[in-house]
């Protein structure tokens, strides 16, 4: 295969030469069950600011087990399918395959959106069956992404958990938590809470391009100060680490998480899974064309010759010598400025009625 094509230059799935202002991805490649490929003509252009579409989704169950080995929680709740601020990196965008939908723009603006989480929520931590553990709180996308400030629905599903004093950890870039902090402190009093803030790049210039609609860093810092002056514990997330484009800021990034009041550090190295390789090299050779074959030579690196590995144990921070630098840099940065990388307090399940 020619290696422009490879590498997504030249690839009929891109035909629009302008990014979109506000999103990640500039078209809708076609997801992996898809039957039928339609290709437009080099002339078209993707619509120029496509607007977001909320779809109501009567969800029928709503707190997911994982058995993943190397993620930290085996019990998840997402209010929302699809994810607003249009991470081109997003490990998520291929579960819209499953909708009959693009990984592509679909999957930044066509949002489902679980009306009936909360009391499906409820109902579910009623069972007799049910055995309290930590549950993660938008963990396949942002909780807090901005559908949530008019929909409310991880408001609602937290104060469900206040009330039954269900353990709740949660993983976002949005300011917008700063809403709930009522709540969080009150779980806090308690131990049953964390939150972890996903801090990728300290330069707004690349955050705009690369999580388009997302919080830049000063807001994710005040983040991080403000819960930790009410008293909720916070992290933070590197992630993800991407190859001489943030892997640069690392030491920096963990040196003003340190000064915002985080206490904790953790990385992972960039996933390409399924749809996402296609949809970040169109993204990477668009806004770093003279870079771009020398970072994707290096993520393959770090994935054994591939561009993406999955293996567990492997899947979050590569291998390889330049996989091992990072972990170096990481750790010795994290000493420095006295940040734990060890796993956090456990969450108290024993308050749960």
């Amino acid at each position: 295969m020619n290696t422009q094509i490879e590498f997504g230059i030249e690839s009929p799935l891109f035909p629009s030469p302008k990014a979109i202002k506000g999103r990640g991805s500039r078209a809708n490649i076609p997801g992996r069950f898809e039957i039928r490929q339609v290709e437009l003509d080099a002339d078209n252009e993707v619509v120029a600011a496509p607007t977001t579409e909320f779809r109501m989704e009567t969800a029928r169950s709503i707190i997911t087990r994982n058995a993943s080995p190397d993620v930290p929680f085996t019990l998840s709740v997402n209010p929302y399918r699809g994810c607003e601020q249009g991470c081109i990196y997003c490990f998520a965008r291929p579960s819209h395959a499953y909708l009959d939908l693009s990984p592509g723009l679909d999957f930044e603006t066509k949002i489902s959106v679980k009306h009936n989480a909360a009391a499906l929520f409820e109902q579910e931590l009623r069972q007799p069956g049910y055995r309290c553990e930590p549950i993660a709180l938008g963990i396949n996308t942002d909780a807090y992404q901005p559908a949530e400030k008019t929909q409310e629905i991880s408001r609602q599903i937290l104060d469900v958990a206040r009330q039954f004093k269900q353990p709740i950890s949660i993983v976002t870039k949005s300011a917008l938590i700063l809403r709930d902090k009522d709540l969080l402190a009150e779980m806090a009093r308690e131990n049953l809470i964390h939150v972890a803030v996903s801090l990728t790049t300290l330069d707004n210039r690349l955050k705009r391009i690369l999580e388009p609609r997302a919080a830049d860093a000063s807001s994710r810092l005040r983040v991080i100060s403000e819960l930790r002056a009410a008293g909720v514990p916070v992290s933070v997330l590197i992630a993800p680490v991407i190859p001489l484009l943030n892997e640069r800021e690392m030491e920096q990034i963990i040196e003003a998480a340190s000064d915002a009041g985080a206490t904790s550090v953790a990385y992972i190295l960039l996933r390409l899974p399924n749809e996402v390789a296609p949809l970040f090299i169109d993204w990477l050779y668009q806004h770093f064309p003279q870079r771009a074959g020398h970072i994707l030579a290096r993520i393959k690196d770090m994935r054994g010759g591939q561009l993406y590995n999955s293996r567990f144990g492997e899947r979050m921070k590569g291998q390889g010598i330049f996989a091992e630098l990072i972990n170096q840099r990481f750790h010795l940065a994290a000493k420095k400025f006295g940040m734990n990388t060890s796993a956090t307090e456990p969450l108290d399940c024993s308050r749960f009625s």
